[in-house]
């Protein structure tokens, strides 16, 4: 009987410890799922936040049209695109559908494609009747930097504030949705 009240005390010590055990595990997979959540909808940073000021930057456009960050005087919708990148070519014809309703046409979208000539043509030639185009190589991205631009693509809305500095107005532009002009009474 001593022998089986034992076993019986021993059983029940290693059920309540791996009871403790899966308590821990189930603690620490919530933290974990609670982080990459957050990571998720935060996300690494892909370029300049929200309310912050664009870099100065000069570049000439595929035209040969001088572009810079004191000519973007209103709303203009920015994008950075590159040949080798899979969500870049599926973005591509929507942003060019959504740049056609933009207000102020042209002049207010700025499209960058970072490659090697040869590589880029297929994309220029598909933005440049509806956007200020600038091919850069990975080596020369003025555009690039000044936006912060780590991955690709990048679809950013600028627009001067009350000082006069232009900032990010929208860091997920929805490139579904046309562009109506908002009247202010």
């Amino acid at each position: 009987m001593p022998v089986l009240i034992s076993v019986l005390v021993l059983v029940g010590a290693l059920c309540t410890l791996d009871l403790i055990l899966t308590v821990g595990v189930v603690k620490r997979l919530r933290e974990h799922g609670e982080l990459l959540s957050s990571q998720a909808t935060n996300g690494p940073r892909s370029s300049i936040q929200l309310g912050e000021q664009v870099g100065e930057f000069t570049a000439h456009t595929v035209d040969g049209e001088p572009v810079g960050r004191d000519m973007m005087t209103g709303e203009t919708l920015v994008g950075f695109f590159t040949p080798n990148c899979g969500p870049c070519k599926e973005l591509l014809p929507r942003f060019v559908e959504h740049a056609r309703t933009m207000p102020g046409g042209r002049a207010r979208v700025l499209a960058t494609v970072v490659g090697e000539a040869e590589q880029v043509r297929p994309m220029i030639d598909e933005l440049r009747a509806v956007a200020q185009v600038v091919a850069q190589t990975r080596n020369e991205e003025a555009v690039g930097l000044a936006f912060e631009i780590m991955a690709f693509p990048t679809v950013l809305k600028v627009m001067p504030d009350t000082d006069g500095r232009v900032v990010v107005t929208s860091d997920s532009a929805h490139l579904s949705l046309p562009e109506v002009p908002v009247r202010v009474p």
